[in-house]
């Protein structure tokens, strides 16, 4: 039976996550942030991978159809606009991380044909 290395193998270990760190950030550093957006004619919705709101425009006209709608309508661009972070993000990533990871993480592909999908090809 082999003697197993287990510092090499920390190291090799290492090395692909140092390549992998390296090749990720310059793949950000290229793309810039990665945010998702969505909107409506009166509101505005941006927010970071995994959701954190980071922009929000309301205009004036949003706010004739009251809070509940108003309320309702800002969490479903926020979870479009989700999505499409988490898209984005899954293709800046793609060549770097494995795609069982990448989703494990919340970030997916969102198919060309689906209504959340933006005109961006990514490549594809």
């Amino acid at each position: 039976m082999a003697d197993f290395d287990m510092d090499l193998a920390a190291a090799r270990v290492s090395e692909q996550a140092d390549r992998a760190d390296a090749d990720a950030a310059a793949r950000f550093e290229r793309s810039g942030p990665v945010v998702g957006k969505a909107s409506t004619d009166s509101i505005e919705v941006q927010v970071a991978p995994g959701g954190l709101l980071t922009g929000l425009t309301i205009h004036r006209s949003a706010l004739r159809h009251g809070s509940a709608v108003l309320a309702d309508q800002i969490v479903e661009l926020a979870q479009r606009a989700t999505r499409r972070a988490g898209d984005k993000m899954y293709h800046a990533l793609a060549p770097v991380v494995d795609a069982s990871q990448l989703e494990a993480l919340g970030y997916e592909p969102i198919p060309d044909d689906d209504p959340d999908a933006e005109s961006v090809s990514y490549g594809r």
